[in-house]
């Protein structure tokens, strides 16, 4: 399978402002963090698909699944996206077919997600019931005024440049890499009121003082499509 399409109901980003340092201990080379105005950007996208399939085969035997990745934006000599050191989903389908059929591995977790009118609640718990990512928020208006961001404007243009995810895989001299491409792009800005990351959350890997919550965003009813791409050799350790 090299094309997967089909709908993002929703696409949530939680996003962080995170000390470059603390990224560079994570990222593999030639990797580096994308900054703005000093700081990296890090978060969390929590996706729900469906009507997904090969490209080529009918909307009628697509599958529908919520998803979770911990990204965070990156350059290197060749372009610009996203390191993703974690994915989860609540679909045995994905955690079976990634990095194995598709790139980009998944850790099979609970998917809590509750959508009432521009209301979303969100929960990810893993196999032992630690929360993994957990978010109460509702569409708003204007972007946060405490975001790095001057306007959501800003904020769309410096996320549609990740389209392209990189991750370990398989082989760890290279990077599993694959594209998102969508049809249109449109972001709206989340009044989020509580948020919770079990990875940026983890003091082993961001000590305190490294992390500040930024912004939430929100895209809704996209037609879309995962392209698979040529791995990005790496040092990863």
């Amino acid at each position: 399978m090299d094309v997967m399409t089909g709908v993002i109901d929703h696409r949530i980003l939680l996003n962080y402002r995170i000390d470059p340092k603390a990224l560079r201990r994570i990222l593999p080379a030639p990797l580096e963090p994308k900054l703005v105005d000093g700081w990296g950007i890090g978060g969390i996208c929590q996706v729900s698909l469906s009507r997904m399939r090969p490209r080529g085969l009918p909307a009628i035997v697509g599958t529908s699944s919520h998803n979770a990745a911990h990204r965070i934006a990156v350059t290197h000599a060749g372009g610009e996206g996203v390191y993703v050191p974690r994915r989860d989903t609540g679909s045995r389908i994905n955690q079976l077919a990634g990095g194995r059929l598709f790139p980009g591995a998944y850790r099979y977790s609970d998917f809590r997600v509750h959508v009432e009118g521009e209301r979303y609640d969100v929960r990810v718990t893993d196999g032992e019931g630690a929360t993994v990512v957990a978010v109460e928020a509702e569409v708003s208006r204007t972007l946060s005024g405490d975001s790095i961001f001057p306007d959501l404007e800003s904020a769309s243009d410096f996320f549609r440049g990740g389209g392209i995810g990189w991750s370990p895989g398989s082989d760890p001299s290279t990077l599993d890499t694959i594209e998102l491409w969508t049809r249109e792009w449109n972001m709206v800005p989340l009044e989020v009121r509580s948020q919770t990351s079990g990875y940026f959350g983890d003091p082993a890997l961001f000590p305190a003082g490294s992390v500040e919550f930024d912004s939430g965003l929100l895209m809704r009813d996209i037609e879309h499509e995962w392209r698979a791409q040529e791995g990005l050799a790496c040092v990863c350790s």
